[in-house]
């Protein structure tokens, strides 16, 4: 891991999911994520896209434990934990990704209005989230920023 990780500046696909589906390996994902945060770490000036499903104070809890914020950036994937962890992962220096699909719902609304407009990074998650009927695309991302316009 070490090689590659020395051959590359982003991370992704990263974090903790606690839902129902994988929550049983929950254990083992801290195991891989943090050390998978103490590596880039040691690296330093690696950007990671990471996930907290249902586990934003854990997953920021170990980022603030394992990643100095000198040492990485940290990119929270289509954020959904409360305002009060939204505000923690702002000041740890924490960006979020968001999509059309976050702006579609009252509390992704709430979410997305009370983020710091300087650590908004626009994305689709496209084929994962439809627009207009159809899997999202890089194209579509126009319709994300008119939808974070709209909120």
């Amino acid at each position: 891991m070490e090689r590659h990780l020395s051959e590359t500046r982003y991370v992704c696909e990263i974090g903790l999911d606690a839902g129902p589906r994988f929550y049983k390996f929950f254990e083992e994902q801290k195991l891989v994520f943090r050390t998978i945060l103490e590596r880039c770490a040691d690296a330093g000036g690696k950007i990671l896209s990471g996930h907290s499903v249902r586990s934003a104070p854990t997953v920021l809890d170990m980022i603030e434990k394992h990643l100095p914020q000198h040492r990485g950036i940290v990119v929270l994937h289509w954020f959904t934990g409360s305002k009060r962890d939204m505000q923690r992962a702002a000041a740890l220096g924490c960006y979020f990704s968001v999509n059309a699909e976050m702006t579609r719902s009252d509390r992704g609304r709430i979410l997305v209005t009370e983020m710091p407009l300087d650590r908004i990074l626009t994305e689709t998650d496209g084929p994962f989230t439809q627009m207009q009927g159809r899997p999202a695309e890089p194209a579509d991302v126009r319709l994300t920023v008119a939808s974070i316009a709209d909120v």
